[in-house]
């Protein structure tokens, strides 16, 4: 057992004191990982997390061990009890089942999503994100046709592969 694995891993809202946290994990997966030229600057949302996702019947969630951010989940209201799954992201050295985060992660959003009543929840994704694709099509996520988007679905200029998870209507 590693001494990362020790400390609990808390699972909470995004709150102002985390921006930075966010940006140092999301920035090097992104850039480092899957060879995106992509910066902060590229994405202003990670600056305005509270004015671009914890609005309407979205939320952006956290996992920190410590002081350290080691997950990120965001949803987008996209109107019509519909929304969008944006910015999972999961540090390396928390990857993975033994850990948890990313199921974890998506647990809080989905128990959200359903005291919202959202209906259906889509996501965007690249070719390159394989372990991402099991893990969606592992939680519900079926493999849909970009022409089969919401025309309110914001699609980000790298997606190439599109989901979605209908949820039970009330």
């Amino acid at each position: 057992m590693t001494s990362q694995s020790r400390e609990t891993l808390q699972i909470r809202r995004f709150s102002a004191a985390d921006e930075e946290g966010v940006i140092d994990l999301i920035l090097p997966i992104q850039q480092e990982e899957f060879g995106i030229a992509v910066t902060a600057e590229d994405q202003p949302d990670l600056r305005a997390i509270p004015e671009f996702y914890q609005t309407g019947d979205g939320d952006f969630w956290v996992a920190a061990v410590g002081e350290r951010i080691v997950g990120t989940l965001a949803l987008k209201d996209i109107g019509g009890a519909e929304a969008a799954l944006r910015k999972m992201f999961v540090a390396s050295d928390f990857r993975g089942r033994e850990h948890g985060v990313a199921a974890r992660l998506l647990e809080a959003l989905l128990a959200h999503a359903e005291q919202r009543k959202i209906e259906a929840i889509y996501l965007g994704t690249t070719e390159k994100f394989l372990a991402a694709h099991r893990f969606y099509e592992k939680n519900g996520f079926v493999e849909i046709a970009r022409q089969d988007l919401p025309a309110s679905f914001p699609v980000m200029g790298v997606d190439t592969k599109f989901y979605v998870r209908r949820l039970a209507s009330r």
